[in-house]
């Protein structure tokens, strides 16, 4: 299969390294790692160990491929999604934090729009080296749920590179609960400057799990049914096995680059139909500080 990765940073570049073991890979990113990887390859240690050579670009336009996966900030997606708007795919999948993705890239691009996560941890420790933290899955399937001949398509590639592959019914369910995990552990270690296995211990796991209730309240509010108790189940079990992982948040608070906040904790802010007191309070302290660094 031929695969474009839109966003080669750690997730994109892991993804894509990994995907790069058996399909033609293109990923596209910024220098000076595209030029060190069109030079010398891509490097993984870690957790995983692998040496690959895909194709590298700084331009994202006038390509195709079968897939595209997009691994930009969400913040990026709509500049993203008319950079691939001027190429050709057969699909798109989006494995992005935060909410609202998939519909942007849908109102961009005529074609199938699926919606993914991964659990890896990735870490771009230098041009054209990534550092694999923790080997996790990934789980793919249609934006408006169910599953058809195109998502199964893309689950198997996925699986013969050797990733851990779900291919699901009720990815809509599962977006709201990694939001519901995202909403609590990212905006809590980035302002704590704390690895994620921080949130489990008191006090900072009544803060924690307060964001996720309310997350889990606003994803039923919205028609899926995700029970206070799937959410803070997802929320302890991600943590602890993360626990030795720095959340993308915290890494953009350690870089002073601007953070997803609008599409996680604020997203839920914005869809709640009554008072969301700790994503309320989450949202504005990042936000603050993303001002006062002057990245608003």
């Amino acid at each position: 299969m031929r695969i474009v990765v839109f966003g080669a940073g750690s997730l994109g570049s892991l993804l894509g390294g990994l995907l790069a073991r058996e399909h033609r890979v293109t990923l596209v990113g910024r220098d000076p790692h595209v030029t060190r990887v069109r030079k010398d390859g891509l490097r993984i240690e870690g957790e995983v160990e692998a040496h690959v050579a895909p194709n590298a670009t700084t331009d994202g336009t006038r390509l195709s491929a079968d897939l595209a996966c997009v691994t930009v900030k969400s913040y990026d997606t709509a500049e993203a999604a008319r950079a691939l708007a001027t190429g050709e795919f057969g699909g798109v999948c989006s494995f992005q934090n935060g909410m609202g993705n998939e519909q942007r890239l849908e109102d961009e691009l005529d074609c199938p729009v699926l919606a993914g996560t991964a659990s890896y941890g990735a870490v771009l420790a230098e041009p054209g080296r990534i550092e694999c933290t923790g080997v996790g899955e990934v789980v793919l399937g249609n934006s408006d749920a169910g599953t058809n001949s195109h998502s199964n398509a893309v689950g198997e590639a996925f699986a013969e590179s050797g990733i851990e592959t779900t291919v699901a019914p009720d990815m809509p369910r599962r977006l709201w609960e990694k939001l519901a995990v995202n909403a609590a552990i990212n905006p809590l270690t980035a302002l704590i400057g704390t690895k994620n296995g921080a949130i489990l211990e008191e006090p900072a796991w009544s803060i924690a799990s307060a964001a996720a209730r309310e997350t889990a309240r606003v994803a039923r509010e919205t028609g899926e049914e995700l029970a206070d108790e799937a959410a803070l189940d997802a929320l302890e079990r991600v943590a602890t096995a993360t626990e030795k992982n720095t959340s993308s948040m915290a890494q953009d608070f350690e870089n002073g680059q601007r953070t997803e906040i609008d599409a996680i904790n604020a997203f839920v802010v914005r869809r709640a139909r009554g008072p969301v007191p700790t994503n309320a309070l989450l949202t504005g302290l990042i936000k603050t500080w993303e001002r006062s660094n002057g990245l608003r």
